[in-house]
């Protein structure tokens, strides 16, 4: 199953200066990646820069030979591609992790996450920390993962902006913890990845609605979300990719 097309949008947001959202994508390799960092300017934005550096490389080199030994992680369950994201995603959570020890608490940057790794019609995705990640086919829109984060502790929607804040991270403790999943997709399957700040203020029927309106491109679709949930009160950047199967 190829990759119809895509795209991909990240903002500071209405209110900060400096941008600790990052998205990045391998076409040849067929890796995609969004990540929320945080720790402040200066701080999150080189950390997360980095982070993303990490395990796009070693996706690379493990991914590209299937006699590689997994130095973290295998499980027969999961393909390839599976296997080497993982270790990817291990092996750079625990670069920053070591950074951050040489560093006071107040210096330390961590990020949250979602990758995803396609090997021809199965996408592998790894999420970490507070970023949401939906699946809409046959019109439905269904989350892939609960983030994690606080929002697992209500469902009530009035205050769900509030309770975004992520409970795990890269960088932040000696373990990583982190969700995986394997997709099949089929014609016409879109995979959406957002940051807290472009889901946090939105409903999902609100999200549906803005993600589905067929008089607009991809792109137009993501600006769509980020106006919306700015008009509702987001502070905060914003990031958000679609993949069109």
């Amino acid at each position: 199953m190829n990759l119809k097309t895509f795209a991909a949008e990240s903002s500071p947001g209405p209110f900060l200066q400096t941008n600790e959202d990052v998205y990045d994508f391998d076409l040849v390799n067929e890796l995609f990646l969004v990540l929320d960092g945080f720790g402040g300017a200066g701080i999150g934005d080189i950390g997360v820069a980095q982070l993303k550096e990490n395990i796009k490389n070693f996706y690379t080199k493990f991914s590209a030979d299937p006699d590689a030994t997994m130095p973290y992680f295998f499980s027969p369950k999961y393909l390839l591609e599976g296997n080497a994201l993982i270790n990817a995603m291990l092996y750079s959570h625990n670069a920053l992790y070591g950074e951050n020890l040489k560093k006071d608490f107040a210096l330390r940057a961590g990020a949250s996450g979602v990758a995803i790794a396609k090997s021809e019609s199965v996408a592998t995705l790894v999420s970490v920390g507070n970023c949401a990640s939906f699946l809409y086919r046959g019109g439905s829109l269904d989350r892939i993962f609960i983030e994690d984060s606080f929002r697992f502790l209500s469902n009530e929607g009035y205050d769900g902006h509030l309770r975004t804040m992520p409970l795990s991270g890269f960088g932040l403790f000696p373990d990583l913890y982190y969700q995986v999943k394997e997709v099949r997709v089929f014609p016409g399957d879109k995979i959406v990845v957002m940051t807290d700040g472009a889901y946090g203020r939105l409903g999902s029927d609100e999200l549906k609605g803005l993600l589905i309106d067929p008089t607009k491109s991809l792109k137009e679709k993501i600006l769509e979300v980020f106006k919306v949930s700015n008009q509702k009160g987001n502070l905060d950047n914003q990031s958000c990719m679609i993949l069109e199967f």
